[in-house]
């Protein structure tokens, strides 16, 4: 099986045998490092003040629609889109309701996306984030309508747009044809938006799969992921029964798609707010809306 890169062997430490069962920690107190190689115990405080990245191994948490929010935006900058769109269940698929409504009450959020206004260090945006944590952050209508409303509030104002894709579900499958169709959809509203000559900066976070790579997350005119994020088209085990030849070693992370062009960079958790910021500032002088 292919490893991710942050998947690493790690110098052992006394302290790793004496460490704390997570289970016996309440989860607002400590959380366990994901990464199997790690398995550092990390205070919440701390993580919070690390930008939820692990300061042993370097293992980037997953993080909310909200958090994302947090971490970019100037402070109180951000004012959601009133799209007042609802997801429905057109194909009657079995379960699908129950589904939405699960996640809805664990997340508080109404579909895997968030979209607003607001400013990157002064600098005003459009902004959309899928979350992983609303199921996978697949796409299914509304989010792509919402992701394609974005960029037409963005291009009405003559806005850069910040795309943030955590969505390792790819489309929905609840949603059949019609989730495929907002691949077209939200690729279309990204042409017209390249038109107008607007930037577009799309981050890529663990992780970015199947029909949201191959749309909307692949197009923007400056491509940022995060360290160790699971980038690609087909998952690893979908692969192993399509594919006859031996993927390279770390074939789905963010470094290897660096390496290979399909991406611009990879940005530390930390530096990605300073560095979106110089990219809106230097778009600003090249002619582009000031912040």
């Amino acid at each position: 099986m292919t490893k991710r890169p942050w998947f690493r062997k790690t110098q052992e430490d006394p302290a790793r045998e004496s460490r704390v069962n997570t289970a016996q920690v309440p989860t607002d107190v400590a959380a366990k490092c994901p990464n199997r190689e790690c398995g550092q115990i990390l205070l919440q405080k701390e993580l919070e003040k690390d930008f939820k990245v692990c300061k042993k191994c370097g293992y980037h948490f997953r993080l909310t629609a909200q958090e994302r929010v947090a971490q970019l935006l100037d402070e109180s900058s951000f004012t959601p889109f009133e799209f007042d769109l609802r997801t429905d269940d057109p194909l009657n698929f079995p379960g699908y309701r129950d589904k939405l409504a699960r996640h809805q009450q664990r997340t508080g959020m109404i579909e895997a996306v968030l979209a607003g206004r607001g400013s990157i260090l002064g600098h005003a945006v459009a902004i959309s984030i899928t979350d992983y944590h609303f199921m996978a952050g697949t796409m299914n209508s509304v989010v792509g309508e919402t992701i394609s409303r974005t960029l037409e509030e963005a291009f009405a104002a003559g806005l850069p747009v910040v795309l943030v894709s955590g969505s390792g579900g790819g489309a929905r499958m609840e949603e059949s044809i019609l989730s495929l169709m907002q691949m077209a959809k939200t690729s279309a509203a990204m042409a017209r938006f390249h038109g107008a000559g607007l930037l577009s900066i799309c981050l890529l976070t663990d992780s970015t799969m199947a029909g949201i790579f191959a749309s909307w997350a692949s197009l923007g005119d400056v491509i940022l992921a995060e360290p160790g994020a699971v980038i690609g088209f087909t998952g690893e085990r979908v692969a192993a029964k399509v594919q006859t030849e031996r993927e390279p070693d770390n074939f789905r992370s963010a470094e290897f798609n660096f390496e290979h062009g399909m991406i611009d960079r990879v940005t530390p958790r930390s530096q990605l707010r300073e560095t979106i910021g110089k990219l809106l500032s230097v778009n600003s002088l090249r002619g582009g809306v000031p912040g």
